[in-house]
């Protein structure tokens, strides 16, 4: 049975230091559509333990109201990762999130500590998400057997600061060293019919090179972008939720292909343009992602 919440909208998925009570006790007020509560890298290694500490409390207390809270969870080379997941699981987080995943078999271990801590705390079986991180060239290169390793994971993200390293390389601002990684993974993302998020942006100063780039993974058929702060969201939303001439469009595009369909045509024009049922999914996608914004009601 697939879960209810695997395809929601992720457009937004903001980081925050899972330590931190100031950060973590309110975040919904911004209205990313996931909160990325970090174990791993923001919290220094002597305060792993305050930081599980202060999550599950937050987990269990906060109502975060319609935002999806996912937790990062420490590496698989590291001593933390099993609490982290008791943790996790204990709490009530709706995703848990792989950091440094290089194969189908990270995901695997991951998901049977999930499932003994589902049976440990008295939690439904299946009711914790996965998705994975992708930071390595063997990462990025085994991402369709990521991708389909478990019906719990959601989708694989871009961690385009480690990812750089191991190529041996930096972020430059011009894409050009992340591009190979981006167009693989969200092709291979697509083909097992998961979610793929891009990498944070990290220079706040120069938030027109994060439209651009927020711009661009959209072109590429990203389904949302990985934030390190507020201020970026409203821009992520405005690109990735459709306007009220694409959703316009995409409801003649549905329902002229629903009639002519029944009448066996095939090929016919929409506002000009040369439209036939390869257009159909696209279309739907459109009201789909316009709907779960909030700004769509129909019922196409």
């Amino acid at each position: 049975m697939i879960h209810p919440n695997k395809k929601r909208l992720r457009r937004s998925m903001m980081f925050l230091n899972a330590q931190k009570p100031s950060l973590i006790k309110d975040p919904y007020i911004y209205r990313a559509d996931s909160i990325m509560l970090d174990l791993e890298d923001a919290v220094a290694e002597n305060q792993k333990d305050a930081a599980r500490y202060s999550l599950y409390h937050a987990l269990k207390e906060i109502n975060y109201r319609t935002t999806e809270r996912v937790v990062r969870i420490n590496g698989l080379d590291t001593p933390h990762w099993k609490e982290d997941i008791r943790v996790c699981v204990a709490g009530g987080a709706d995703v848990i999130r792989i950091a440094k995943t290089e194969s189908a078999q990270d995901v695997h271990t991951v998901e049977e500590h999930v499932l003994a801590a589902e049976k440990e705390f008295g939690r439904p079986e299946g009711s914790t998400l996965l998705m994975a991180a992708l930071e390595s060239c063997k990462g990025v290169l085994n991402a369709l057997e990521v991708c389909k390793s478990s019906e719990r994971l959601i989708g694989i993200a871009l961690s385009g600061g480690d990812y750089t390293k191991d190529l041996q390389t930096k972020i430059t601002g011009t894409g050009v060293e992340l591009m190979g990684a981006r167009q693989h993974m969200i092709i291979a993302a697509r083909a097992a019919g998961v979610q793929c998020w891009d990498t944070v942006f990290t220079n706040l100063d120069d938030m027109d090179g994060f439209r651009r780039e927020t711009e661009m993974i959209k072109l590429m058929g990203f389904d949302g972008k990985s934030l390190v702060n507020p201020r970026q969201i409203s821009i992520v939303h405005e690109i990735f939720t459709p306007s009220e001439k694409e959703i316009i469009f995409a409801e003649k595009v549905v329902r002229e292909i629903n009639e002519k369909k029944a009448r066996g045509i095939g090929v016919f024009t929409v506002d000009g343009k040369m439209i036939d049922i390869a257009f159909y999914d696209g279309a739907m996608r459109t009201l789909n992602l316009a709907k779960a914004a909030g700004i769509y009601e129909g019922d196409l």
